[in-house]
Parts: C-alpha cells; structure tokens; sequence
C-alpha cells in the first residue's frame, strides 16, 4: 500500500508542477491546482513512509521520478526541450533509482 501512494504522490506532484507552467503563463486559475496538487503529493508521500517506506527510498523515488516524468510531459504539452543528453540523465535518474530500491 506504501508503493500504491508513493505512486499517486508522484503523479499529483507532477500534476502540480505541470499546473504550475500553465498558471504562470497568465492563467492565474491554474494556481489552485497547483496548490492542492503539491498538498495532496507531500501527504501522500507522508502516508508512504508512515506505512514503513524508508525515507532514502521513498523520497529518491519520488523526486526521481517527478524529475524524469515532468520533463518528458513538459516536451510533449509545453514542446520544451529533451536532448538526447537529458534522455541520458533520465536514463540515469532510472538507474539511480533501481540502484537506491536494490540496496534497500
């Protein structure tokens, strides 16, 4: 069940902060999502640990996968930039991940 909100947590944290380029582009709307979005992902991620998740895993998880995630949804609404050297990093950020899960 930890796994199941850490999940969630990243997927509103990402919600957020996609919400977050939205509202700054003048849609001042958008900072409602962006403020219930990052609420609701810290007490998910909260709920996480409290359900025995440890912290060092639980939080490289999370920001890992906000940071991968984000960017390549940001390529495909907002057309920034995915170098093939950010491709590489995100290839890193999975492997940093799958390295601090398989020490755990």
């Amino acid at each position: 069940m930890g796994w199941v909100l850490l999940s969630i947590a990243i997927i509103t944290e990402v919600g957020a902060t996609i919400s977050l380029k939205v509202a700054t582009d003048g849609k001042k709307r958008w900072y409602v999502p962006v403020a219930v979005g990052y609420i609701a992902a810290f007490t998910l991620l909260a709920g996480a640990l409290s359900l025995g998740l440890p912290i060092g895993v639980a939080y490289g998880v999370w920001a890992a996968s906000g940071v991968a995630l984000t960017a390549v949804l940001a390529r495909y609404i907002f057309k920034d930039p995915l170098t093939l050297t950010m491709c590489a990093g995100i290839g890193l950020i999975i492997a940093g991940v799958f390295l601090v899960e398989l020490g755990h």
